[in-house]
């Protein structure tokens, strides 16, 4: 036979007190399951041209989007939080102070059929970096874009990760860019307009450095610069894809290695791909992106010319 602990004379009044503590506490289950979790970023949730590239699949980067300008595609970028994008800044020369002239489109797999579930939202301002001269090719081309509102994340809409001070890229990391720029120099991407994912290996900075050399000590290569892509050309970023992601697999999750920045022509030998590092402006993101995430190694462990620079977006 069970028999109860709680005394006769106790028993109602402690029934009358935990009766209102429990529905307290269901009120606040309640107000809890109605607050979305922040969105764990790197992650895609799959459902069941960047020039020599291929085809994404549906929500294969759902942290990519589309900058567009009067409606338009004109750069790539990559979402960091339901608020804030980052991209190139070159891609808002001459346009920074006119922010609705831009908007975002997120969520989109093919541009000219983005479907229902994607996202178009206007930009409340952009933020370049304080040291971007505004000339193809210089150091800190990096811009934060600020969204009018919140979005709504979803199996195609998620942030991608920042790298943490743990992750190295030595050189031949095999990274991916996505984008939906030209697929060869002046031939843009043909209807419907399928993300195009390309496998690049990180190119040794010294490397890089000597096949962009201009002479009389003026390396095009910044300490902030990121170089990937194939010495031979073919394959690589083109016009279009600038401020798209330069993405590397750690651990399972998908960081923001670098941003689609410049080069010169496209896919051309000895000619790779240059991209603004992420771990270079890690701190100034940071400092203006609230709720940013940042990955790594869970150990923590280290290391891993000629002609004018043209920018990957729109000149």
């Amino acid at each position: 036979m069970v028999v109860s602990r709680i005394p006769p004379a106790l028993g109602g009044g402690c029934l009358r007190i935990l009766t209102p503590l429990l529905l307290l506490a269901s009120a606040a289950s309640l107000r809890a399951a109605r607050i979305p979790a922040p969105a764990a970023c790197g992650k895609p949730q799959r459902l069941n041209r960047i020039v020599g590239g291929e085809d994404s699949t549906d929500a294969e980067w759902p942290w990519v989007v589309s900058v567009q300008k009067n409606g338009t595609h004109h750069c790539a970028g990559s979402l960091l939080t339901s608020r804030w994008v980052v991209t190139a800044a070159h891609c808002f020369k001459g346009n920074l102070n006119k922010p609705s002239q831009f908007s975002v489109l997120l969520g989109a797999w093919q541009l000219e059929n983005p479907g229902p579930r994607s996202q178009q939202v206007g930009i409340a301002w952009v933020q370049s970096h304080p040291v971007y001269s505004w000339k193809e090719g210089s150091r800190a081309d990096i811009a934060l874009v600020r969204l009018e509102h919140a979005i709504h994340f979803s199996e195609r809409i998620l942030p991608i990760c920042l790298p943490d001070s743990s992750v190295r890229l030595p050189p031949n990391t095999r990274c991916w860019i996505a984008g939906w720029g030209s697929i060869r120099d002046g031939v843009p991407l043909p209807h419907p307009q399928t993300l195009q994912k390309l496998e690049v290996p990180i190119i040794d900075s010294e490397v890089c450095s000597r096949l962009y050399w201009r002479g009389a000590g003026q390396g095009a290569i910044t300490e902030d610069m990121l170089c990937a892509g194939y010495l031979e050309g073919r394959r690589d970023a083109c016009l279009g894809d600038s401020g798209g992601p330069l993405m590397c697999q750690v651990e399972g999750t998908w960081l923001l290695a670098g941003i689609i920045s410049w080069g010169e022509g496209c896919a051309e030998r000895n000619r790779p791909g240059v991209y603004i590092s992420l771990a270079a402006h890690r701190s100034w993101v940071m400092r203006i992106v609230q709720g940013v995430q940042l990955r790594g190694h869970s150990q923590g462990r280290g290391p891993a010319g000629e002609g004018a620079p043209s920018p990957r977006g729109p000149r």
